[in-house]
Protein backbone atom coordinates (compact mmCIF):
# COMPACT_ATOMS: atom_id res chain seq x y z
CA UNK A 1 0.00 0.00 0.00
CA UNK A 2 0.91 3.71 -0.98
CA UNK A 3 0.64 6.48 1.52
CA UNK A 4 1.13 9.75 1.96
CA UNK A 5 1.12 12.13 5.13
CA UNK A 6 0.47 15.78 5.89
CA UNK A 7 1.27 17.42 8.90
CA UNK A 8 -0.07 21.15 10.02
CA UNK A 9 3.63 21.97 10.59
CA UNK A 10 3.55 22.93 13.93
CA UNK A 11 6.68 20.96 16.18
CA UNK A 12 4.06 18.57 17.63
CA UNK A 13 2.39 18.02 14.43
CA UNK A 14 5.62 17.19 12.54
CA UNK A 15 6.79 15.21 15.21
CA UNK A 16 4.30 12.91 14.42
CA UNK A 17 4.22 12.76 10.68
CA UNK A 18 7.49 11.95 11.33
CA UNK A 19 7.08 8.84 13.05
CA UNK A 20 4.37 7.68 11.59
CA UNK A 21 6.56 7.45 8.27
CA UNK A 22 8.93 5.79 10.18
CA UNK A 23 6.65 2.84 11.44
CA UNK A 24 4.47 2.44 8.42
CA UNK A 25 7.96 2.19 6.20
CA UNK A 26 9.14 -0.51 8.71
CA UNK A 27 5.51 -2.40 8.07
CA UNK A 28 6.33 -2.65 4.42
CA UNK A 29 4.21 0.14 2.98
CA UNK A 30 5.69 2.45 0.93
CA UNK A 31 5.60 6.53 0.96
CA UNK A 32 4.24 7.85 -2.36
CA UNK A 33 3.60 11.97 -2.42
CA UNK A 34 1.83 11.54 -5.76
CA UNK A 35 -0.61 8.76 -5.85
CA UNK A 36 -1.08 7.28 -2.45
CA UNK A 37 -3.73 4.88 -1.84
CA UNK A 38 -4.15 6.53 1.87
CA UNK A 39 -3.15 10.15 2.97
CA UNK A 40 -3.10 10.83 6.67
CA UNK A 41 -3.71 14.10 7.70
CA UNK A 42 -1.84 15.50 11.29
CA UNK A 43 -3.34 18.44 12.38
CA UNK A 44 -7.01 19.22 12.60
CA UNK A 45 -9.99 19.83 10.32
CA UNK A 46 -8.55 22.23 8.40
CA UNK A 47 -4.92 20.35 7.60
CA UNK A 48 -7.29 17.69 6.21
CA UNK A 49 -9.08 20.30 3.83
CA UNK A 50 -5.51 20.97 2.59
CA UNK A 51 -4.99 17.63 2.12
CA UNK A 52 -8.13 17.43 0.17
CA UNK A 53 -7.38 20.19 -2.18
CA UNK A 54 -4.13 18.61 -2.89
CA UNK A 55 -5.19 15.24 -3.92
CA UNK A 56 -8.58 16.71 -5.00
CA UNK A 57 -7.60 14.97 -8.55
CA UNK A 58 -7.61 11.27 -7.36
CA UNK A 59 -10.52 11.23 -4.94
CA UNK A 60 -11.75 7.52 -6.51
CA UNK A 61 -8.31 6.38 -5.45
CA UNK A 62 -7.53 7.85 -2.15
CA UNK A 63 -8.93 7.57 0.88
CA UNK A 64 -8.18 10.08 3.82
CA UNK A 65 -8.23 9.24 7.76
CA UNK A 66 -7.17 12.54 10.36
CA UNK A 67 -5.31 12.55 13.15
CA UNK A 68 -5.55 15.78 15.78
CA UNK A 69 -3.09 17.42 17.85
CA UNK A 70 -5.57 20.45 18.90
CA UNK A 71 -8.93 20.28 19.70
CA UNK A 72 -10.71 17.09 18.19
CA UNK A 73 -12.36 17.57 15.04
CA UNK A 74 -15.04 16.42 12.50
CA UNK A 75 -12.45 15.07 10.10
CA UNK A 76 -9.60 14.26 12.25
CA UNK A 77 -11.03 11.78 15.20
CA UNK A 78 -7.76 9.65 16.19
CA UNK A 79 -5.79 11.09 18.78
CA UNK A 80 -1.82 11.29 18.93
CA UNK A 81 -1.65 8.42 21.47
CA UNK A 82 -3.49 6.00 19.05
CA UNK A 83 -1.00 5.98 16.67
CA UNK A 84 0.63 3.15 17.01
CA UNK A 85 -2.86 1.66 16.76
CA UNK A 86 -4.01 3.40 14.11
CA UNK A 87 -0.59 2.51 12.08
CA UNK A 88 -1.17 -1.06 13.04
CA UNK A 89 -4.84 -0.68 11.39
CA UNK A 90 -3.48 0.43 8.28
CA UNK A 91 -0.58 -2.11 7.79
CA UNK A 92 -2.77 -4.94 8.70
CA UNK A 93 -6.76 -4.31 8.65
CA UNK A 94 -8.37 -3.72 5.38
CA UNK A 95 -10.62 -0.66 6.13
CA UNK A 96 -13.78 0.32 5.14
CA UNK A 97 -14.21 3.33 2.91
CA UNK A 98 -17.13 5.67 4.02
CA UNK A 99 -17.67 8.57 1.20
CA UNK A 100 -19.31 11.53 2.11
CA UNK A 101 -20.89 14.11 -0.54
CA UNK A 102 -19.35 17.44 -1.92
CA UNK A 103 -20.34 20.65 -3.28
CA UNK A 104 -19.22 21.44 -6.69
CA UNK A 105 -18.66 24.70 -7.85
CA UNK A 106 -19.02 26.18 -11.56
CA UNK A 107 -18.67 29.91 -12.24
CA UNK A 108 -19.70 31.46 -15.97
CA UNK A 109 -18.39 34.24 -16.99
CA UNK A 110 -20.06 36.97 -19.06
CA UNK A 111 -17.85 37.73 -22.02
CA UNK A 112 -15.54 35.46 -22.89
CA UNK A 113 -18.08 32.46 -22.49
CA UNK A 114 -15.26 30.30 -20.40
CA UNK A 115 -15.93 28.86 -16.68
CA UNK A 116 -14.20 27.27 -13.65
CA UNK A 117 -15.15 24.61 -11.17
CA UNK A 118 -14.19 23.83 -8.10
CA UNK A 119 -15.11 21.42 -5.30
CA UNK A 120 -15.49 22.38 -2.19
CA UNK A 121 -15.53 19.76 1.27
CA UNK A 122 -17.27 21.94 3.19
CA UNK A 123 -18.74 25.33 1.95
CA UNK A 124 -18.56 27.69 -0.54
CA UNK A 125 -19.42 31.81 0.34
CA UNK A 126 -20.10 34.50 -2.52
CA UNK A 127 -19.87 38.24 -0.76
CA UNK A 128 -19.69 41.39 -2.70
CA UNK A 129 -16.21 43.23 -3.39
CA UNK A 130 -18.15 46.53 -2.36
CA UNK A 131 -21.52 47.20 -0.74
CA UNK A 132 -24.30 45.09 -0.82
CA UNK A 133 -24.64 41.33 -2.53
CA UNK A 134 -27.59 41.24 -4.70
CA UNK A 135 -28.50 37.61 -6.45
CA UNK A 136 -31.36 36.04 -7.68
CA UNK A 137 -31.20 32.96 -6.52
CA UNK A 138 -32.95 30.34 -9.06
CA UNK A 139 -33.87 26.46 -7.57
CA UNK A 140 -33.59 24.14 -10.21
CA UNK A 141 -34.49 26.37 -12.98
CA UNK A 142 -36.35 28.58 -11.52
CA UNK A 143 -36.54 32.00 -10.04
CA UNK A 144 -36.94 31.53 -6.10
CA UNK A 145 -36.25 34.56 -4.44
CA UNK A 146 -34.09 38.15 -4.96
CA UNK A 147 -31.33 37.72 -1.92
CA UNK A 148 -29.98 41.24 -0.62
CA UNK A 149 -27.30 41.19 2.47
CA UNK A 150 -24.15 40.40 3.39
CA UNK A 151 -23.33 37.34 1.20
CA UNK A 152 -24.54 33.55 0.80
CA UNK A 153 -23.06 30.40 2.06
CA UNK A 154 -23.54 26.56 0.37
CA UNK A 155 -22.45 23.57 2.82
CA UNK A 156 -22.06 20.17 2.39
CA UNK A 157 -23.55 18.06 5.28
CA UNK A 158 -20.35 17.30 6.12
CA UNK A 159 -19.50 21.22 6.19
CA UNK A 160 -22.93 21.78 8.38
CA UNK A 161 -20.79 22.17 11.57
CA UNK A 162 -18.59 24.27 10.45
CA UNK A 163 -19.10 28.38 9.16
CA UNK A 164 -22.62 27.17 8.28
CA UNK A 165 -23.47 26.26 11.86
CA UNK A 166 -22.20 29.66 12.66
CA UNK A 167 -24.71 31.27 10.16
CA UNK A 168 -27.73 29.29 11.86
CA UNK A 169 -27.81 26.64 9.71
CA UNK A 170 -28.96 22.83 10.07
CA UNK A 171 -26.85 20.18 11.23
CA UNK A 172 -27.06 16.95 8.54
CA UNK A 173 -25.81 13.78 8.54
CA UNK A 174 -22.98 13.41 6.27
CA UNK A 175 -24.96 10.63 4.49
CA UNK A 176 -27.53 12.63 3.16
CA UNK A 177 -26.72 13.90 -0.36
CA UNK A 178 -27.59 17.21 0.19
CA UNK A 179 -26.64 20.83 -0.41
CA UNK A 180 -27.26 23.63 2.15
CA UNK A 181 -27.97 27.72 1.46
CA UNK A 182 -27.55 30.01 4.51
CA UNK A 183 -27.89 33.49 4.14
CA UNK A 184 -25.90 36.07 5.89
CA UNK A 185 -27.53 39.10 7.30
CA UNK A 186 -30.02 39.25 4.75
CA UNK A 187 -32.02 42.62 4.02
CA UNK A 188 -36.02 41.82 5.31
CA UNK A 189 -38.02 44.72 5.45
CA UNK A 190 -41.45 46.01 3.53
CA UNK A 191 -39.88 46.36 -0.02
CA UNK A 192 -37.30 43.45 0.11
CA UNK A 193 -38.29 40.22 1.21
CA UNK A 194 -36.03 36.65 1.49
CA UNK A 195 -37.53 33.37 2.86
CA UNK A 196 -35.07 34.31 5.61
CA UNK A 197 -34.61 30.52 6.80
CA UNK A 198 -31.37 27.66 5.62
CA UNK A 199 -32.46 25.49 2.51
CA UNK A 200 -31.55 21.79 2.25
CA UNK A 201 -31.63 20.78 -1.12
CA UNK A 202 -31.32 17.80 -2.73
CA UNK A 203 -28.65 15.75 -5.04
CA UNK A 204 -31.04 15.97 -7.79
CA UNK A 205 -31.30 20.33 -7.64
CA UNK A 206 -29.30 22.68 -8.71
CA UNK A 207 -29.19 26.33 -7.11
CA UNK A 208 -27.70 28.85 -9.43
CA UNK A 209 -27.11 32.69 -8.40
CA UNK A 210 -27.12 35.57 -10.50
CA UNK A 211 -25.82 38.59 -9.59
CA UNK A 212 -27.86 42.05 -10.33
CA UNK A 213 -25.76 44.61 -8.92
CA UNK A 214 -22.34 43.95 -9.80
CA UNK A 215 -19.74 41.29 -11.46
CA UNK A 216 -17.41 41.00 -9.30
CA UNK A 217 -17.52 38.87 -6.18
CA UNK A 218 -14.87 37.29 -3.30
CA UNK A 219 -15.45 33.76 -3.52
CA UNK A 220 -14.73 31.11 -0.94
CA UNK A 221 -14.03 27.43 -1.96
CA UNK A 222 -13.30 26.05 2.27
CA UNK A 223 -10.04 27.91 2.96
CA UNK A 224 -9.32 29.39 -0.63
CA UNK A 225 -10.64 32.82 -1.33
CA UNK A 226 -10.67 33.77 -5.09
CA UNK A 227 -11.39 37.06 -6.55
CA UNK A 228 -13.88 36.27 -9.16
CA UNK A 229 -14.43 39.32 -12.33
CA UNK A 230 -17.10 39.50 -14.89
CA UNK A 231 -19.47 36.62 -14.05
CA UNK A 232 -22.08 35.92 -14.93
CA UNK A 233 -23.46 33.24 -12.86
CA UNK A 234 -22.76 30.77 -9.87
CA UNK A 235 -24.17 27.08 -10.27
CA UNK A 236 -24.24 25.18 -7.09
CA UNK A 237 -25.05 20.90 -6.65
CA UNK A 238 -24.25 18.06 -5.64
CA UNK A 239 -20.86 17.09 -7.16
CA UNK A 240 -20.75 13.75 -8.71
CA UNK A 241 -17.16 13.26 -7.07
CA UNK A 242 -17.02 12.05 -3.62
CA UNK A 243 -14.22 12.00 -0.77
CA UNK A 244 -13.54 9.06 0.66
CA UNK A 245 -12.66 8.38 4.78
CA UNK A 246 -11.01 4.98 5.52
CA UNK A 247 -12.66 3.71 8.37
CA UNK A 248 -11.46 1.41 10.76
CA UNK A 249 -13.82 2.00 14.03
CA UNK A 250 -17.32 3.39 14.16
CA UNK A 251 -17.52 7.07 13.62
CA UNK A 252 -20.53 8.24 15.96
CA UNK A 253 -21.73 11.45 14.18
CA UNK A 254 -24.09 12.32 16.39
CA UNK A 255 -21.91 12.08 19.76
CA UNK A 256 -19.12 13.83 17.90
CA UNK A 257 -21.58 16.99 17.47
CA UNK A 258 -22.63 16.60 21.54
CA UNK A 259 -19.06 16.88 22.23
CA UNK A 260 -17.98 19.45 20.30
CA UNK A 261 -21.10 21.59 21.17
CA UNK A 262 -22.59 20.33 24.21
CA UNK A 263 -19.70 18.69 26.13
CA UNK A 264 -20.27 15.96 28.69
Amino acid sequence: MKFAISSKGDNKSNMLMQRMKSYLIDFGLTLDEEKPDIVISVGGDGTLLYAFHRFKHRLDKTAFVGVHTGHLGFYADWTPDEIEKLVIAIAKTPYQVVEYPLLEIIVRYKHNGKESKYLALNESTVKGVEGTLVMDVDIKGQTFETFRGDGLCLSTPSGSTAYNKALDGAIIHPSIRAIQLTEMASINNRVFRTVGSPLILPDHHTCMLKPLNQDDFIITVDHLQLLQKDVKSIQYRVADEQIRFARFRPFPFWKRVRDSFIGE
